[in-house]
């Protein structure tokens, strides 16, 4: 079985992270920063914002994969998958605004760790749903 559903979702989240690297490194090269932030402010929050991406999406990316694995409902898997993309914008125009607080910043964060328990739960459950019949 091909995981056709998680391949589509990832390939779109590599397109949305490759975004937020040019980014930071057209400010690199703009503010002539090589490594780290050189105290500018908007870089640190572009930085922030890709780090950001890499901390969660993988593992959300390999539990969605391993959802579709394991048999669950397409519609379910479309559902996971596209609420983390739209997650992962929304977190990324917040933040990219804003060091502070803001709409998007805490309903991006507040969403992907929602879809990150969910899908851990349904996998947890399948697991003991298939144990126990076996």
């Amino acid at each position: 079985m091909t995981p056709r559903i998680s391949l589509l979702i990832a390939s779109l989240h590599v397109i949305l992270y490759l975004v937020l690297s040019l980014r930071v490194v057209l400010h690199r090269n703009s503010a002539k920063v090589g490594i780290g932030t050189g105290g500018d402010p908007v870089l640190a929050r572009k930085v922030r914002v890709q780090a950001n991406f890499g901390e969660y999406v993988p593992l959300a990316l390999l539990m969605l994969a391993l959802l579709e694995l394991a048999a669950f409902d397409p519609r379910l898997l479309w559902t996971l998958g596209l609420a983390l993309l739209l997650a992962r914008v929304l977190h990324a125009v917040g933040l990219g605004g804003s060091a502070g607080y803001s709409v998007g910043r805490f309903g991006g964060a507040m969403l992907t760790f929602a879809l990150l328990l969910v899908m851990a739960g349904l996998g947890i459950w399948r697991f003991v749903a298939v144990a126990a019949l076996t």
